[in-house]
């Protein structure tokens, strides 16, 4: 196989041109490639032990002396997290999934050396039981349009040569050879993008403001502090593709004239920090990053930032004070950041999927990306679909798409025979919508009047057996656990709003504590002083408009309807349902369950402690709640 040269061993590119001669040799000698094996390097698929996979793949390679013939390439996340490790293997897009190091024998003779495609490795599909043999066949990618994340598969984030052989730097290429700063952000406008970070704020706007912000130093930053619980679509762009989020940065240090960016990125995030850094020095080595980029006038360099893992970090003014080197608490806004951001100094901060669709914006022109998704939410937007759902992972759909489509058609509603009640998007600070609301667009207009957001793009589905109440408690702990605590009204008020909550999930809720909490939660929002306190209401009044008849269950009854939580259900053992096998009483951590062999058991409630131990062990569904 034709190798690769290491990134940091290419010659500095002078211009455009040079750059263009690179990409035709590197195209060139990946035409000669007999087979390509992409393996998903994704953190799901790591947890999956993707890499043994690979290491076993490699050896069994050598073993059957196929190495000049087979170029094998670990990449960013594919998206289908459910069915990891994934791998792709060209020609024929061959799709295979759930890898174990044991498969590798059979990949290399069967596939690699022999081209049959073994069929026990194919997904299935649930529904129709048939064999997809590639991506496309497949429900959960066909149903979505891809224009980001179908970049992961074809780069491995350690080579800059693979990204440039995809068609990487060309957009810049593009603006610094025959585009004035204000052309560049001229196209960004006529895309319509909005900030893919939470608030949707025009991109563009914010670029203008910041151009015409006084002062000759200004700074970009890319906040990948990502926090939401189940989100994770910024970790596998800037994980598997950082190069594309770098030339989104210096597109947009072009525009506003800065000098120097930041990639703001959580410390619990360690194989994205290492892409990022090993993507900034190879790209500085290429003559990408640093002074007179391509041989132009134009000088851009970026540095890495690692955050602590604060929730509160990811609002702007917070993480500019924690990049300082202050605490990470947000101030006042009456001076925007792209005014008097880091140091002062007029500063442009988007999150990772917002930088990493400026590229294609100016490769393909502004309008390209406007016919795509609804009059006020352009583009494209991925989210992370997670929760009682069977296909899990990374979906990117049209602005637009409606819940109904993201959560049945890719999703492929709710496992094990299970109604699907709710979604909750836009991460704890979003809200919770109800099915019959499942036909509504996904866009940042009608979740903001459906009382939710698009947020950073979490998706959570939630089926029958999931209590609305228990929900708003989970986020709200949350919520009050991140706080930062500097304004009264957030610190004081969410906690207050978690009390009442647990009162009425442990029995002691009354009714007239239901327009109290609806009153704590105006205040909440109308009077915290950052979008965290702001929206921390979310959870709670969405719950009470769409699921009002669970809390009042909760009350008057004193009954959770999902049989969630503790203090208002009881376990017992249906004697008709219980074979006496066993399994029940030893998997209980708390000796409440005995009985004879193959006699019915007893539970004893004064032991039980509530933990659903024993419902997951019985086969039988014996186990009652009440």
């Amino acid at each position: 196989m034709p190798t690769v040269k290491n990134a940091t061993a290419l010659e500095k590119l002078s211009s455009p041109e040079s750059l263009e001669a690179l990409r035709k040799d590197i195209q060139a000698r990946s035409r000669q490639t007999k087979i390509t094996v992409t393996m998903c390097g994704g953190t799901g698929c790591c947890a999956s032990r993707a890499q043994d996979v690979m290491d076993a793949l490699r050896s069994e390679i050598k073993k059957n002396r196929l190495e000049y013939d087979v170029r094998v390439r670990i990449t960013g996340c594919h998206g289908f997290c459910e069915q990891g490790p994934l791998m792709i293997i060209d020609p024929g897009n061959v799709f295979y999934c759930r890898l174990k190091p044991e498969h590798a024998a059979d990949i290399v003779s069967r596939t690699l050396a022999g081209g049959e495609v073994i069929e026990d490795l194919l997904y299935t599909d649930p529904v129709t039981g048939r064999k997809a043999r590639t991506e496309s066949a497949i429900p959960f990618y066909r149903a979505q349009d891809r224009q980001l994340l179908s970049l992961n598969k074809l780069v491995d984030p350690l080579c800059i040569e693979d990204y440039i052989g995809a068609g990487g730097y060309a957009a810049l290429a593009k603006a610094l050879s025959g585009m004035t700063p204000a052309a560049v952000l001229e196209q960004v406008k006529k895309s319509g993008l909005r900030g893919r970070g939470g608030g949707g704020y025009p991109t563009a706007k914010k670029w203008a403001e910041c151009a015409d912000a006084p002062g000759e130093e200004k700074f970009v930053i890319c906040n990948a502090d990502e926090g939401d619980p189940g989100a994770y679509m910024d970790r596998c762009l800037l994980e598997g593709n950082p190069h594309l989020v770098l030339e989104g940065m210096a597109l947009g240090a072009l525009a506003i004239g800065a000098q120097h960016g930041y990639i703001y990125v959580r410390n619990e995030y360690p194989l994205a920090v290492r892409h990022a850094r090993a993507a900034v020095e190879s790209a500085r080595a290429a003559g990408l990053l640093g002074g007179n980029i391509l041989g132009s006038e134009f000088s851009f360099d970026v540095d890495i930032a690692r955050g602590g893992g604060a929730f509160v970090c990811g609002e702007s003014t917070a993480l500019i004070a924690s990049l300082e080197g202050k605490v990470g608490e947000p101030r006042p806004k009456d001076v925007h950041t792209v005014v008097q951001g880091l140091w002062d100094k007029p500063t442009t901060l988007n999150n990772v999927e917002t930088w990493a669709n400026v590229p294609s914006i100016i490769t393909n022109g502004g309008a390209w990306f406007a016919s795509k998704g609804t009059k006020g939410s352009k583009g494209t937007k991925i989210f992370a679909l997670t929760g009682r759902v069977k296909n899990t992972g990374l979906v990117e759909v049209p602005m637009g798409t409606s819940l109904r489509t993201i959560v049945f058609d890719i999703g492929g509603g709710a496992p094990e025979g299970r109604e699907i009640k709710a979604v909750q998007t836009g991460g704890p600070s979003g809200g919770c919508l109800p099915l019959s609301m499942f036909d509504m667009p996904v866009d940042f207009d009608a979740l903001r009047e459906a009382g939710s957001m698009v947020g950073s793009g979490g998706i959570v589905v939630m089926d029958d057996k999931t209590c609305m109440v228990d929900v708003a408690k989970y986020f709200l702990t949350f919520l009050r656990d991140e706080s930062c605590g500097k304004c009264s009204t957030c610190r004081l008020g969410i906690d207050r709003m978690l009390e009442i909550v647990t009162d009425i999930t442990e029995g002691r809720g009354r009714l007239e504590q239901l327009d109290l909490l609806t009153d704590l939660a105006d205040t909440v929002a109308a009077a915290s002083l950052c979008g965290l306190g702001k929206t921390a209401p979310n959870p709670v009044l969405s719950t009470l408009k769409y699921f009002e008849e669970e809390y009042r269950a909760h009350i008057l009854e004193q009954r959770c309807p999902a049989g969630v939580c503790r203090s208002l259900i009881e376990y017992s053992i249906d004697a008709h349902a219980c074979t006496g096998c066993g399994t029940c009483a030893r998997a209980c951590p708390h000796g409440a369950i005995s009985g004879g062999k193959k006699q019915p058991h007893v539970l004893d409630a004064s032991l039980c402690q509530k933990c659903g131990i024993c419902i997951s062990s019985c086969k039988f569904g014996a186990i009652l709640v009440a």
